[in-house]
């Protein structure tokens, strides 16, 4: 066993009802993608069932299933390291909880997250240092602003260079029109932040590149169908 990738779900913003199956079902594809990729490499990926279906102001629900989930794959397979990798309400459950320190990247897919505007305090980045963090938002997101995401990621790259933003031009929140090449990134980002191996080049010059650059990387059509495991 080599590694760890737990896979996080969306969630709403406030909600104390069990989550619908259909946000498990929303995220199964990439898993199984992710699934047939790592498992040759010794890596497992499961998806985290979260208790209730909203992050619930203070409470932060979704970031502390995420933490719990990260100690039962410590129970269960011992001290390797783990990658999460979350999707809309779950990229921002993977972005705090990636302090746990069996954690050693973070994946956030079209991360929701508070306006940095308005009076709330800015979303934490400080337990993101030492880590891997690799942020995917599409230049069409209704739903997300993507510059909440881009400004997240110029804050932490002041503090840890190991930061990266690709934006996919044209798609939207579901990133559903380029799929492939986002679970591509993925997969090249999870296993070589876990495995003794290099990233692509192109993530490897998004982590080089300083802001704004290495912030707003394109994502290009085909990604992935010239990698070599």
């Amino acid at each position: 066993m080599c590694g760890v990738v737990l896979v996080l779900p969306t969630g709403a913003e406030a909600s104390a009802r069990r989550p619908s199956p259909l946000v498990r079902a929303a995220v199964a594809p990439l898993a199984r993608s992710l699934g047939k990729a790592c498992a040759p490499k010794g890596v497992l990926v499961h998806v985290v069932h979260y208790r209730v279906g909203g992050w619930n102001g203070g409470d932060a629900a979704l970031s502390a299933d995420a933490r719990w989930a990260v100690d039962e794959a410590v129970s269960r397979y011992g001290d390797v390291p783990v990658c999460l990798a979350g999707y809309g309400m779950g990229g921002r459950a993977a972005l705090r909880a990636a302090g746990h320190d069996a954690v050693n990247s973070v994946v956030a897919l079209a991360p929701w997250l508070p306006d940095d505007g308005l009076a709330a305090p800015a979303e934490p980045v400080r337990q993101l240092l030492g880590r891997h963090v690799l942020i995917v938002h599409g230049s069409n997101d209704r739903r997300v602003d993507p510059e909440l995401s881009y400004r997240l990621a110029e804050r932490a790259k002041k503090t840890n260079r190991d930061t990266c933003r690709f934006e996919v031009r044209g798609d939207g929140h579901t990133l559903r029109g380029h799929h492939r090449e986002v679970a591509a990134l993925t997969k090249d980002f999870a296993l070589g932040a876990l495995l003794p191996r290099a990233f692509s080049r192109p993530v490897e010059d998004a982590l080089a590149a300083p802001p704004p650059l290495g912030l707003r990387m394109p994502l290009a059509t085909g990604f992935g169908r010239t990698l070599t495991d």
